[in-house]
């Protein structure tokens, strides 16, 4: 609490002086000195009674604070002890005792009781909140349960769509899930299931891998089925889409519909041309035009490419790498809505094994729909024991 100033103020505007004017100066309000001793008796034991009171509220604060800071003291005997009074010679105390007057004495006593019940109060308060709070570790395991719980409830929920979305598609079982993609992708050097020259891209049938692990690839473009796009979205099923823009370019919204849903988007070719057959301007066209032309509908560059037919020759590889691709993957079965055409004599899935499909409508040589086709892959696929994996995770 400020100091009141010894000096009074003027006389507010309005109002009577108290004191006689001072002789020789006619009008002038100001007060002659035996009212300023008056005033100066009056205002002392005033003054010296608001220090008083102002010393007793920063001893009243310190004590709250020290008896907080004991209560969250670690050592139990330290916290159970009570407060100390300050000593009586501290100069706060010493400052407190001098300057209460001795004709107040009365009223000090009362502050000094009021205030100290106050600060027990406050103390008592203090310690009982923080009794009240519970230790944090056990705060942070219930958190955790509860977490683990609601993960363990959103990923059976999870189940219970993609299980309610296999039965709705007509799926004979739920889909296997594939692995975690590969911190490292598999090397792709010329070997078994992969043919690779020096300095260019390599051309894949099979990923070399030992997951369980198949990928489906989409061809050309022609066909923009929406109960296919919605059946992959449901049941979550990766896949890659080779598009030829003459194709595709009537609705590429549909392949971006697609692509939101986790399916990616590559290369094959502008009008799926022979690549045997075409001179070096024209390749450039082909394959580097297509890389422009995808980025700009799709927002990525592609680095996988698919030569039509399964053709490709020295000369594409190395157009195709300066355009930034990276793989030539081609396929070892090739799905169709009634059957499967498969590479080897035992009709089976192998680990890695690229599967050729075709976005179609129902024809003479295509005997149902798109949705036919994906069912009879992924029935195939589990039946076996197989997962559908993203190629891109692993090329």
């Amino acid at each position: 609490m400020p100091t009141p100033s010894a000096t009074p103020s003027a006389t507010p505007p309005g109002s009577t002086p108290n004191t006689p004017n001072t002789p020789g100066t006619p009008g002038s309000s100001a007060p002659d000195a035996r009212t300023r001793t008056r005033r100066a008796r009056r205002s002392g034991p005033v003054r010296h009674h608001r220090r008083g009171l102002a010393a007793l509220t920063a001893l009243a604060t310190l004590t709250v604070g020290c008896s907080a800071l004991r209560a969250q003291d670690p050592d139990p005997a330290r916290a159970s002890a009570p407060a100390a009074p300050p000593a009586a010679g501290t100069p706060a105390v010493q400052a407190a005792q001098g300057q209460a007057a001795p004709a107040q004495g009365a009223q000090l006593a009362q502050a000094q009781a009021a205030q100290a019940a106050q600060a027990a109060q406050a103390a008592q308060a203090a310690q009982a909140a923080l009794a009240a709070m519970p230790a944090a570790r056990p705060q942070a395991a219930a958190g955790q349960e509860l977490n683990g719980r609601l993960a363990a409830a959103e990923q059976q929920a999870g189940m219970q769509q993609v299980l309610a979305a296999a039965r709705r598609w007509g799926l004979a079982a739920l889909p296997l899930r594939p692995p975690a993609p590969p911190a490292v992708k598999p090397e792709l050097a010329d070997g078994p299931g992969v043919k690779r020259l020096p300095g260019l891209p390599p051309v894949v049938y099979r990923v070399p891998t030992s997951d369980k692990v198949v990928f489906l690839t989409v061809d050309d473009g022609a066909e923009k089925d929406p109960q296919f796009a919605a059946m992959a979205a449901e049941l979550g099923v990766p896949m890659s889409a080779f598009l030829s823009d003459y194709l595709a370019r009537s609705d590429y919204g549909y392949f971006r519909g697609l692509q939101a849903h986790g399916v990616t988007l590559d290369n094959h070719t502008l009008t799926h041309p022979d690549l045997r057959r075409l001179g070096p301007d024209a390749l450039q066209h082909e394959i580097c035009d297509q890389q422009d032309h995808l980025q700009q509908e799709s927002g990525t560059r592609p680095h996988l490419f698919r030569p039509p037919y399964g053709e490709y020759t020295e000369a594409a590889l190395r157009t195709a790498a300066s355009c930034g691709v990276t793989a030539f993957p081609l396929w070892n079965e090739e799905a169709f809505p009634d059957h499967l055409e498969w590479r080897y004599a035992d009709q089976k899935f192998h680990p890695g094994d690229i599967v050729l499909t075709h976005f179609r409508a129902p024809s003479g040589d295509w005997k149902g729909t798109m949705p036919d086709m994906l069912r009879r892959v992924v029935d195939a696929a589990t039946a076996q024991g197989f997962a559908i994996a993203r190629l891109e995770d692993y090329l």
